[in-house]
């Protein structure tokens, strides 16, 4: 009998809760929470959108001031007065279409050494086994948390008193002042941000099929053969993300531009003596004016880059899609 009562009790339960499923659906219809979950999204991407536009909003707005619409306390975004003369004093102080060019010879070639680099290294960790492999791919990953003012003092010395490992006689060669920092790094794959990209590729060729080395290796072909015959076409989306994250990076550099290639002609360094260039010694007395000049000069360097986007933006999706580090 207590056996039956539970029984109608638990089957009296389960008939509450399909009506109250029921009652729910009845009241809110699909629809409803449908247009719901699509307001929601696009709240989030509203609120992403802001938080990344809203400085570079900023500093555009900025630029087109005067000195008078920056002491105006009723001028928020757009000025009384504006005026392109502070992009004019930039263009011709920062020695706009030199810095320009050293700039884009800098990041191009920084870039593809580093892509070359990383994609040898990053095939030797996805396809060989050699012992310490864990240790040293840990290593790798390790380098994507160490900030590179950590690392600053070392290697400014290192590159000041460059001896090549204790080869050259002391006091050795002062490579301040060239490319070949930027080039020493690059070529070894030990720059600041080359963990992620042999994190990147070395995910690539390890979801490759191990078949199409397989097929190569009956058909004759060794190792170097095989990898860019075989391994590097298959692996070109991966590459696409490397070589854009290391141009922009490398062109939007700034710390280590500045430590490198203070007295050289390229824009990072152009910008940051821009204020004193046209005010002068009075630059310290007029931070309005420094202001002004300092957020053309960024608007300058920055338009290159969401130009270049604009044209790679379908490949540059296209390519994290098929890599898959968003997934």
């Amino acid at each position: 009998m207590p056996g039956g009562v539970n029984v109608a009790n638990a089957e009296r339960r389960f008939s509450f809760k399909g009506v109250a499923r029921s009652v729910k659906r009845s009241l809110i219809p699909r629809s409803f929470l449908s247009g719901v979950g699509v307001v929601l999204r696009y709240l989030i991407i509203a609120g992403i959108c802001y938080v990344i536009l809203f400085p570079l909003i900023g500093k555009f707005s900025t630029s087109l001031m005067t000195r008078f619409d920056v002491w105006d306390q009723t001028v928020s975004f757009i000025p009384k007065y504006p005026t392109l003369n502070n992009y004019k004093l930039a263009w011709e102080f920062m020695k706009y279409p030199t810095a320009f060019l050293n700039s884009l010879k800098l990041a191009l070639l920084v870039s593809v050494t580093q892509l070359a680099a990383c994609t040898i290294v990053a095939y030797g960790f996805a396809r060989f086994e050699f012992r310490g492999k864990g240790f040293w791919f840990a290593l790798v990953i390790l380098s994507l948390v160490i900030p590179p003012e950590l690392i600053s003092t070392p290697l400014y010395l290192n590159f000041r008193f460059f001896t090549a490992w204790g080869i050259i006689p002391e006091p050795g060669l002062n490579l301040l002042g060239t490319i070949w920092p930027f080039l020493l790094t690059s070529m070894t794959a030990t720059g600041v941000k080359n963990g992620l990209f042999i994190y990147i590729l070395r995910q690539m060729f390890a979801g490759l099929p191990k078949e199409l080395e397989e097929a190569a290796y009956v058909d004759g072909a060794g190792p170097l053969r095989t990898f860019w015959q075989v391994m590097v076409p298959s692996a070109v989306p991966g590459m696409v993300v490397v070589f854009l994250f290391a141009f922009v990076w490398q062109w939007n550099d700034y710390y280590l531009v500045t430590m490198y290639m203070r007295n050289q002609t390229v824009l990072p360094v152009m910008l940051e003596n821009l204020a004193a260039a046209v005010l002068g010694d009075q630059w310290q007395q007029a931070p309005e004016e420094a202001s002004l000049l300092n957020s053309a000069g960024g608007v300058m360097i920055i338009a290159p880059v969401l130009v270049l986007y604009a044209f790679m933006q379908r490949h540059f999706v296209e390519s994290v899609e098929r890599t898959g580090i968003v997934g």
